[in-house]
């Protein structure tokens, strides 16, 4: 199977907090957790544990950025993911910012030029790669 999402991040299924309707899974990557919110339907429909191997899967239009790689307090996204931008790629409205978050591994979003341009992104500088934990799919082989 092919997906149009750009990013498909493996890690380990580090914790899954279970609710009436949905849990939340955290997915381990080289030391930095992405948690996704999904239904508790297809935690246990998928058999999704602790320790196994996952699939954060996220698309590059739900990934913001924030210029720095402090944490940001006081906001309800979940996943704050640190990183030194590797690319940008502008095309006539939206660019591409490509943030390594380890060796190799890369989230790519889809943002205004505009707010690259206010942000003042350049490649090399630290970033954050924020995303909402709704907007975190998993999947599994």
């Amino acid at each position: 199977m092919q997906l149009s999402a750009r990013n498909v991040l493996k890690g380990t299924i580090q914790n899954i907090d279970e609710g009436a309707v949905n849990g939340v899974v955290a997915i381990d990557m080289n030391g930095q957790t992405i948690k996704a919110d999904i239904t508790m339907d297809a935690i246990k429909s998928m058999g999704l544990k602790t320790g196994e191997q996952a699939y954060a899967v996220i698309k590059a239009s739900s990934v913001m950025f924030a210029a720095g790689n402090e944490r940001i307090n006081n906001l309800s996204a979940r996943n704050q993911i640190h990183g030194t931008i590797a690319d940008i790629q502008q095309g006539a409205v939206n660019g591409i910012i490509t943030l390594e978050i380890a060796d190799g591994v890369c989230i790519k979003g889809s943002i205004t030029n505009e707010a690259i341009k206010q942000l003042d992104f350049k490649a090399g500088e630290k970033a954050l790669a924020v995303i909402k934990s709704t907007d975190v799919m998993v999947a599994i082989d």
